[in-house]
């Protein structure tokens, strides 16, 4: 049976006049597609270990390898999920303004799987692998019999690109979404439960510079109440209603 969703026509009209349009994404649009939360992940063998004290540098200097598989396995999960309609919609919200910021908490990268251009990724990306010791990118990473491959360059451990807890977010990246929240008309949060700083700020540093803000989230979160329009569902049922109201 298909679902009704009700997109309220004032939502509507906003977006249809708007010229810049920021978006933040979060775990919720990605669980839509089976990937799991950071936390539901926990099964199998790596049920026993709290994912709070495998996603620090401290973690990884103690126990690399450790670290290394926990995150290849984590990206064994993810391998096979694919874009959902959500991740879809916003591709199409994309072409439709003439400026639009994408910006995610996620690090799985279905945005870009699902064609969306330029996303600014503020935990990183779990696919990636970098140098430990001066952050360089290395494209094509090599591990002997699964040990924890090194950087050609330096010899140093090699690392998940990806932001632990205790490490900064990087500054360009954090600059340029906060950026997009300062100068855009309407701001969309999505899946997100608006808790993990400093994500958690966008929206209301939009809201305090003049933009719309539109939440999208099954449940009722911190930005709920000041939100301008808080639609309840799922991004994936929602997301291709607004997207063919606002286009078509």
């Amino acid at each position: 049976m298909a679902v009704s969703i009700n997109i309220p026509v004032e939502v509507v009209d906003i977006l249809k006049s708007s010229q810049f349009a920021a978006v933040l994404t979060g775990a919720g649009i990605s669980a839509e597609s089976g990937v799991p939360t950071f936390r539901d992940a926990q099964t199998g063998l790596w049920a026993k270990y709290d994912p709070l004290q495998l996603a620090t540098p401290e973690a990884f200097q103690n126990d690399p390898q450790l670290v290394w598989d926990w995150y290849l396995w984590r990206r064994e999960l993810i391998s096979g999920s694919q874009p959902n309609p959500g991740h879809l919609a916003l591709v199409d919200l994309e072409a439709f303004f003439p400026e639009f910021t994408l910006i995610t908490q996620n690090v799985d990268g279905l945005h870009q799987s699902a064609g969306s251009m330029g996303v600014i990724e503020l935990h990183g990306n779990i696919f990636r692998t970098k140098c430990s010791r001066d952050g360089r990118i290395i494209s094509d990473p090599r591990e002997p019999s699964g040990s924890v491959p090194l950087c050609p360059e330096c010899s140093s451990y090699l690392r998940p690109d990806v932001v632990w807890f205790g490490e900064n977010l990087p500054a360009d990246t954090l600059k340029t979404a906060l950026e997009a929240a300062r100068v855009c008309e309407v701001f969309i949060s999505i899946g997100t439960s608006t808790l993990v700083e400093p994500s958690a700020s966008l929206p209301f540093f939009a809201l305090d510079n003049g933009a719309t803000v539109l939440e999208i989230n099954p449940q009722s979160t911190p930005l709920t109440q000041r939100a301008s329009f808080s639609i309840r569902g799922d991004a994936g049922e929602i997301l291709p209603a607004l997207a063919d109201e606002i286009i078509n």
